[in-house]
């Protein structure tokens, strides 16, 4: 996990936010990773992040069983058409190391992996690097 945020922290223009206790964040983000474009190091207003990491389970987001100690999942927003394959249900929403749909946006263009390992930990990287490169585009559109 820290591998992936130091990466994340290394792109042209990330900001990486890891909420804290006593920090302005709910209690339930602390310990999770928001990776941003954002080369003015401020949160950008009316933008979700392009990738995540979280450490737990949601209330609505159970799917992947987070809560047992050394069990995490990065998100990365690929868009529909990069999909990995048709959206099935024959898949295991906990598999380690599988890049597969996001268990509650993967209709809406999210991949994750569970304890991304040897097998993703490569193309983890790659997804958030192009997804930081669309968080880039996006911003420039919207200053031009």
């Amino acid at each position: 996990m820290e591998q992936i945020i130091a990466t994340v922290r290394g792109f042209d223009g990330a900001l990486v936010v890891v909420p804290e206790p006593g920090g302005d964040s709910p209690e339930i983000a602390w310990g999770d990773a928001f990776f941003y474009y954002a080369p003015d190091r401020r949160m950008p207003p009316n933008t979700q992040p392009y990738g995540t990491i979280v450490t737990k389970d949601y209330p609505d987001d159970t799917a992947s069983h987070l809560d047992p100690p050394g069990r995490w999942r990065v998100n990365v927003q690929v868009g529909r058409t990069a999909l990995p394959g048709p959206l099935v249900a024959e898949h295991d929403p906990a598999a380690a190391d599988v890049v597969l749909p996001h268990p509650v946006y993967g209709s809406l263009g999210w991949i994750c992996v569970v304890n991304p390992g040897a097998r993703t930990t490569g193309t983890v990287v790659r997804l958030l690097h192009k997804a930081h490169e669309a968080a880039r585009a996006r911003a420039a559109r919207r200053r031009s």
